[in-house]
């Protein structure tokens, strides 16, 4: 088993009249086989845009990744240019603050912190090992020059194990 990436992606996916109408997963690489660094990937209206310094990670983290998430399947996901911009993250699994050009992406009110494994998650078909603590939140905001996109974090299952459309990561490990 080879370590892919070690580090967290946090993910906020907000609900409009029943369907998403905005997803970002932010990543914070520690490390990963393409190097460290942070990228932003958003889609919204059927548009993907993907920020980042390093264009090279910014690319993969969103083709090898995202893009294969099941929180995003059924969503139009049209091919992407990565925008050159830093992406400025204050993260841990009690808030996340993110900057990137025009972006900001913020999460909080922490509902459960709790550990998550397996060797069987596919992405494109492909199994991939995933291990990380998981800290899905209440709420979650997406906003685009300054302007917040419409919908909200959705909130369920049971108060002894609640989940969220938006959650918190940390010592988040990918394998394959």
């Amino acid at each position: 088993m080879t370590v892919l990436f070690v580090g967290a992606n946090p993910i906020v996916r907000l609900f409009d009249a029943g369907a998403v109408s905005a997803f970002a997963s932010v990543w914070i690489a520690d490390w990963t086989v393409k190097g460290p660094g942070t990228a932003l990937v958003l889609w919204h209206r059927g548009s993907v845009r993907v920020l980042g310094e390093d264009a090279e990670l910014a690319r993969w983290l969103e083709r090898d990744f995202t893009r294969h998430f099941p929180e995003v399947a059924g969503l139009d996901w049209p091919e992407s240019t990565v925008e050159i911009v830093p992406v400025r993250v204050r993260a841990g699994l009690d808030s996340l603050e993110v900057e990137a050009g025009d972006v900001e992406v913020s999460a909080g009110d922490v509902l459960d912190r709790r550990t998550f494994a397996t060797d069987a998650f596919e992405l494109d078909g492909v199994a991939h090992g995933l291990s990380l603590v998981l800290a899905p939140v209440a709420t979650g905001r997406i906003a685009v020059g300054g302007t917040g996109l419409p919908g909200e974090v959705v909130v369920e299952g049971t108060p002894e194990r609640p989940s969220s459309s938006a959650f918190l990561t940390a010592g988040e490990v990918w394998t394959r």
